[in-house]
């Protein structure tokens, strides 16, 4: 379990969490049947998507998780709504914990005051249902409004928010755009009056100019509501546009999470810099950069020790045998490194102007 003290340094003293994750984990039975095992001698075998997660997410800020494809951002974001039971750990909403409910009638309360924006709005959104019907589904499912004018006044209204116009309600999803698709599905996310919205890649599917609308929607949306959001991304420009604080996943587990200027301009862990030297370097600084090498390891069967030792440049033998442990630094920041606690890795300074795209 991570140690409380470095959990702690992910959220600015002073400022109460909304969201805290303390030791979160979910793993997948991923076996062949009984049957193949006991034919061909095989043996049960785990997923360890996510493996001891912790963190806190600060009322009315932005907590953004990036990495690799299959580091298990999706995954810490489905046991936060409790899409999936963790299999460990705690998930603290405004200090109660909703992971240790185990009925939907526990559930229920906490189902409106926290809901998610899926990637794919193409997907997320019922073909057969008009927008109107869609958006209100969330305002009949909690009972917050039965009454059929106020239904379509509140629809409008939400449409109007979102930047549609409330004639849009009578239409059906697939007259509209990826982006405007988007945007119906943060308005029907916003129906339940949520305080906690989780974003898995909301912008992944569209074109970079509509990336630039639909996040500056959800910042303005932000401030208006007093809406505290987890963000997850691979996309580096679109983390540093959202975020107040940054997580770095690596198989399953952080590596690496600061606020949003320490972990961009004082990087401390190894992935963390690897991930940064894959932003186009605009000022030509002539700085030696070190792209990421390698492949993930199987998570399946995941490398004893640091789980990156195998790509890491500055890996040694305690690297290869004993997991590292969080470590808070003089930036701010909380590193799990080796390297780092043994002062073989000192902080590299770079510049802090938001990365190309932006």
């Amino acid at each position: 379990m991570a140690d409380p003290a470095a959990i702690a340094g992910a959220a600015p003293a002073g400022q109460p969490a909304l969201v805290e994750l303390v030791d979160l984990a979910r793993h997948f039975d991923v076996s062949k049947p009984l049957l193949n095992r006991l034919l061909e001698g095989g043996h049960r075998q785990t997923l360890r998507a996510v493996d001891g997660v912790s963190f806190r997410i600060p009322r009315g800020q932005t907590f953004s998780l990036v990495g690799e494809s299959g580091c298990g951002k999706s995954t810490v974001a489905r046991c936060v709504v409790r899409l999936y039971t963790p299999s460990r750990g705690r998930v603290l909403f405004a200090g109660v914990d909703i992971a240790s409910f185990t009925s939907r009638a526990a559930m229920k309360p906490f189902r409106r005051r926290l809901q998610m924006i899926f990637q794919d709005p193409y997907a997320s959104l019922n073909p057969r249902w008009r927008v109107d019907s869609i958006i209100a589904e969330p305002l009949r499912a909690h009972r917050i409004e039965r009454d059929p004018a106020r239904l379509r006044e509140r629809v409008a209204e939400l449409l109007r928010q979102v930047k549609l116009d409330p004639k849009d309600g009578a239409k059906y999803p697939h007259e509209f755009s990826g982006g405007q698709r988007q945007r119906i599905s943060i308005a029907r996310a916003l129906a339940s009056n949520p305080e906690f919205l989780v974003c898995d890649e909301p912008t992944s599917a569209l074109d970079v100019s509509v990336q630039a609308q639909i996040l500056n929607l959800m910042k303005d949306l932000q401030r208006e509501l007093g809406l505290t959001y987890l963000f997850i991304s691979h996309n580096l420009a679109v983390v540093y546009h959202v975020s107040d604080w940054v997580g770095v996943m690596y198989l399953g587990r952080l590596v690496e999470w600061a606020d949003k200027r320490t972990l961009f301009g004082l990087p401390r862990h190894p992935y963390t810099r690897m991930l940064l030297d894959t932003i186009p370097d605009l000022e030509m600084s002539g700085r030696q950069r070190a792209p990421v090498a390698g492949e993930v390891p199987n998570p399946i069967d995941p490398p004893a020790g640091c789980a990156f030792h195998p790509r890491c440049p500055h890996a040694k033998d305690r690297c290869r045998a004993e997991p590292p442990l969080p470590l808070a630094t003089p930036e701010g920041a909380t590193v799990a490194c080796h390297a780092v606690e043994e002062g073989r890795l000192p902080a590299e300074e770079r510049t802090i102007d938001a990365p190309a795209g932006g």
